[in-house]
């Protein structure tokens, strides 16, 4: 009996939450009496030993071309076979895009019941059960999963990385990969200094700017804290800003530690994809903005007035020029 983590990784980079996930399965692995595990799909740079360092005892590796592009069949097959091989009866996923693709496949294959969305270790003094939040964040559940083989999909930022000294063990993992049905035709990539899901920081804007030619507020206030940048529905449906910035309920769903909103008004569609964020700042003119409620700290005021303000604030504290 083992607890098995998948550690997702992009062009060979480990991704934050996977971190998170692995020391979530390492205190997992402790309350179980037993020890935390974790398979490696594709090359990673990097030492993998590493990975002792959150907890993980053993690292399953396999690098295979058929494993270059993300197939959620092709790799939810070679985790069941892993699963299986390393006699684990809890596998650990983050509920994220690639972790959502996977986990409930993943669930169907090995018949074992899947909860997405936790947001505590599970408890085990009343057979196994696992809090999960529901309702985009409104409430939470408690689950029991009474299947011999329990998966479970983080949310990310829900959990602290744990860190303590260790090496992992490094294991080639042999199995049959199948050949991917999905085929590639062109890969279009997003370029940034800070990818928005992995951001510790996001400043997001939204029509209270004006206009797209006012968007130096939200830029110039990232770039001086080291923060991606978001915005609302309404601003990229305008064509201000890309899609792939718009977050809440129809975008993306982002956990950060810090969320600036400057002119947004929160509408609960938007509140939807950023109510899991540690703090939640908002700058707004308007004090009766439904934002406010959700807000941990609020500034009623200009925000062409508030925020170069804070940007050059922030500036001399960090010595910026």
């Amino acid at each position: 009996m083992s607890v098995l983590v998948f550690i997702d990784q992009a062009e060979g980079i480990i991704k934050k939450s996977s971190f998170e996930v692995a020391s979530y399965a390492a205190q997992t692995a402790k309350i179980l009496n037993t020890t935390a595990e974790a398979i490696v799909l594709g090359k990673v740079q990097g030492t993998l030993s590493s990975l002792g360092n959150f907890g993980i005892s053993k690292v399953h590796t396999i690098e295979d071309a058929n494993l270059n592009h993300f197939d959620a069949q092709v790799y939810a097959k070679v985790i069941a076979d892993a699963t299986e091989k390393s006699g684990a009866q809890v596998v650990v996923f983050s509920n994220n895009t690639t972790g959502k693709a996977i986990a409930p496949r993943l669930s169907v294959r090995l018949k074992a019941g899947l909860v997405s969305g936790a947001v505590a270790l599970p408890d085990t003094s009343n057979n196994f059960v696992v809090k999960k939040s529901v309702f985009s964040g409104k409430a939470f559940a408690h689950v029991s999963i009474k299947t011999a083989i329990k998966i479970i999909a983080l949310n990310p930022n829900a959990f602290n990385i744990v860190k303590e000294d260790g090496a992992a063990e490094i294991i080639p993992f042999s199995t049959t990969v199948p050949n991917s049905r999905i085929e590639v035709t062109a890969t279009n990539k997003i370029t940034g200094d800070v990818p928005l899901g992995e951001a510790d920081i996001v400043v997001s804007g939204g029509r209270g700017l004006k206009g797209p030619e006012n968007w130096n507020l939200v830029t110039d206030l990232a770039q001086a804290l080291g923060a991606a940048t978001a915005c609302s529905r309404p601003v990229s449906d305008i064509h201000w800003r890309p899609h792939h910035e718009h977050v809440g309920q129809t975008g993306l769903a982002i956990a950060p530690n810090l969320y600036i909103a400057i002119g947004i008004s929160g509408a609960i569609q938007h509140l939807a994809g950023v109510n899991r964020s540690k703090t939640i700042v908002v700058i707004n003119k308007d004090p009766e903005a439904p934002f406010f409620k959700a807000a941990d700290y609020g500034i009623v005021g200009d925000a062409f007035e508030v925020v170069p303000r804070i940007t050059d604030a922030i500036k001399k504290l960090k010595g910026i020029s």
